[in-house]
């Protein structure tokens, strides 16, 4: 291929990308022959399903520009080196949790990669009821892994600060995150949009709420300056796939070096917002209940199992500089292992659910919103969803350090889903 960049069409991709190896042993030698249909549904990017004899694989192209936006709104290409990066990291550790990749071209920005199927992406799966056998425990060591070993923790210092150093290049998506996460949801930003005049009232209380907007921005500040550990940057149910027995993580184009719970924390308030927009996707009351329930259980066990898999990895993979064994268990003071520990991962929930609250406004305030809210074609039904998440998001960013554990959190989710004070 050529190395100045050209966007991809269904037309041309087989022409352009017919003699990569990589594509012909997997799809079909006969370029020609080949099925490609555009999918991309995202904010940002070009995807195709390439389908030929041989077999099936996923291209995906960075465009130069926000697609959700148009050209008006440039946007480098090297978003994809990172999620390359991002994705090799992943995929080292927690092996078989992200796509395959099978060939990247930096100077076109595409990556080709496993398609997953028949899997659908988790935020359809939830809005239509179904369940995914084993999704808490999946991406609660998913979180938990990529977070531990991608830190001082686990990792070797030189290593660390080189990967530190290659993601801090990220700046354009990083960018995004800092406004359109942490800033734009707290003032009357241009780019921001509710849908519903009737959100008008608590839009103006968030917005005149001087403590709310001050944690926001102590949160924008670590995700500035907390080099914790290499963070997938939007993990929320629209970037995992699913059958109904797996899942896999895909689109880590906005990875950085920040807090071990952004993830998490991201993923938690994606969670709590499926559970409080059920009312506009499930009729039968019944069948809704039981499905809330699912969801409040998927969110415990999230968190359940992150705490416990960094546990074990705390004793299993602690080789980096960071409390170091030499201190604790080598001159047995396992006690003092042990209380480091908790601290550690009581900090982990701390930020956890102050990013759950943070992501919970700017899907309802800023620009990017969510299919579960934005389906719900009733005004009047969908407003009051989204006043709920609005409150219990706030609940959560400054009530953060007073809840002692994920049962309380759940306790507040369904108050909030019946209408009560969080």
């Amino acid at each position: 291929m050529s190395d100045t960049y050209e966007a991809l069409t269904p037309e041309t991709l087989g022409q352009r990308l017919g003699g990569i190896d990589a594509l012909t042993r997997r799809i079909g030698p006969d370029a020609t022959a080949w099925t490609v249909r555009e999918v991309g549904d995202g904010n940002l990017n070009l995807v195709f399903i390439v389908e030929g004899t041989a077999g099936t694989a996923i291209v995906k192209q960075a465009l130069p520009y926000v697609r959700l936006v148009g050209e008006s709104w440039p946007l480098p290409l090297n978003r994809a080196f990172f999620e390359y990066h991002a994705l090799t990291r992943q995929a080292a550790r927690d092996p078989g949790r992200v796509p395959e990749i099978y060939h990247y071209d930096e100077a076109q920005a595409l990556i080709v990669m496993e398609y997953l199927n028949p899997h659908i992406i988790l935020r359809q799966q939830m809005m239509a009821g179904r369940r995914v056998e084993g999704l808490g425990r999946t991406l609660g060591e998913f979180c938990a892994r990529t977070a531990f070993r991608g830190s001082d923790l686990c990792m070797q210092t030189r290593q660390k600060k080189a990967d530190v150093a290659l993601f801090s290049d990220n700046v354009d998506l990083c960018d995004i995150t800092e406004n359109l996460v942490f800033t734009d949801p707290y003032f009357d930003a241009e780019m921001n949009r509710h849908t519903s005049p009737q959100l008008d009232g608590v839009v103006a209380e968030l917005r005149q709420d001087q403590q709310l907007k001050i944690v926001a921005q102590h949160f924008k500040r670590a995700f500035t300056a907390k080099a914790e550990t290499m963070c997938h940057g939007d993990l929320h149910t629209g970037s995992i796939m699913v059958t109904d027995h797996e899942a896999k993580i895909i689109d880590p184009e906005f990875a950085f070096y920040g807090p071990m719970g952004f993830d998490i924390g991201m993923l938690l308030g994606n969670y709590l917002m499926a559970f409080l927009a059920m009312p506009g996707h499930i009729g039968d009351e019944a069948e809704r209940a039981a499905y809330q329930d699912w969801l409040l259980e998927v969110i415990g066990e999230t968190w359940t199992v992150f705490a416990a898999e960094f546990e074990n990895l705390w004793h299993s993979e602690r080789t980096g500089i960071l409390y170091p064994k030499t201190l604790y268990e080598d001159q047995g003071h396992h006690p003092a292992s042990d209380a480091a520990l908790r601290e550690v991962i009581g900090e982990i929930f701390i930020d956890a659910l102050a990013i759950a609250g943070i992501e919970m406004h700017r899907r309802v305030l800023g620009l990017a919103h969510i299919a579960e809210f934005d389906t719900i074609e009733d005004a009047e039904k969908r407003a009051p969803l989204e006043e709920k998440a609005l409150r219990l998001g706030r609940t959560l960013v400054l009530g953060r350090a007073g809840f002692a554990g994920i049962d309380q959190v759940i306790a507040a989710a369904r108050r909030a889903d019946k209408g009560a004070s969080a």
